[in-house]
């Protein structure tokens, strides 16, 4: 038993021997080639950077001429001296970028712009200036204009009806018997298809109602309105009407 197990050692030593050895930096492989990246990295940030920006414009050293007299010609003329003097090229004399539109107002020199709305606006909430431009005895003038100009409108009576045809609403409240009850008698064939042509001519059961009552209902029903008997014509119902008087 001993010798295949010295057998075993020394092949594993011999194998050990074979393998390449690995640097022990400590600090992890390539990191000193990291530092040396980071280096330069933070180097070329801090340099200053050259040819990168134009350089800015000088401004004119030479003084401004006199305040024009605020016209449009020597407007335009002050501001093409200062483009002249402030920017390679001459931007003044350039027809190519200059639109020949002399700016308003472009000089301290000219006439402030009017207050927009210096008249019309309302001072009512300004109290300094009510009580610079009215009075006790002008409030009371005005408000005695006010009242002459009112007028009371008297109540009328209602003008009298002259609608001579049924009305609807006394007959929903003087028939106290409820939809589908059959009171009246109703004879013929094809009730049902009656029913349904007649009724199809009104746009609302409120017209229906009307032209039922008008043409002798609801005791008698010669186009087939009602064919329940009932007395209320395509389906009319009379109690919202009924519901408004109750309350």
């Amino acid at each position: 038993m001993i010798k295949p197990i010295s057998l075993v050692t020394a092949l594993g030593m011999a194998l050990s021997a074979c393998q390449p050895a690995i640097p022990d930096s400590g600090r992890g492989a390539g990191f000193d080639d990291f530092q040396a990246q980071q280096s330069q990295r933070d180097a070329a940030l801090a340099a200053p950077r050259q040819g990168e920006f134009p350089a800015p414009s000088a401004v004119s050293a030479s003084a401004l001429s006199a305040p024009n007299d605020g016209s449009a010609a020597a407007t335009a003329a002050e501001t093409a001296r200062i483009l002249d003097a402030t920017r390679p090229g001459g931007l003044g004399n350039d027809a190519a970028t200059n639109s020949g539109v002399a700016p308003i107002n472009a000089s301290p020199a000219n006439a402030a712009p009017p207050v927009l709305n210096a008249e019309g606006i309302s001072q009512e909430n300004n109290f300094d200036a009510v009580a610079g431009e009215r009075s006790i005895e002008s409030d009371a003038a005005r408000i005695a204009a006010n009242r002459a100009q009112y007028r009371v409108v008297q109540p009328e009576a209602l003008p009298d009806r002259t609608d001579a045809g049924p009305n609807i609403v006394s007959y929903a409240l003087q028939n106290k018997h409820g939809v589908g009850t059959t009171v009246y008698t109703r004879r013929g064939l094809n009730k049902e298809r009656k029913f349904v042509r007649a009724c199809a001519e009104y746009s609302h059961p409120d017209q229906a109602q009307i032209a039922f009552l008008s043409a002798g209902g609801p005791e008698r029903d010669r186009a087939g309105m009602d064919p329940d008997g009932d007395g209320y014509a395509c389906d009319w119902d009379p109690s919202p009407y009924r519901r408004a008087i109750e309350g």
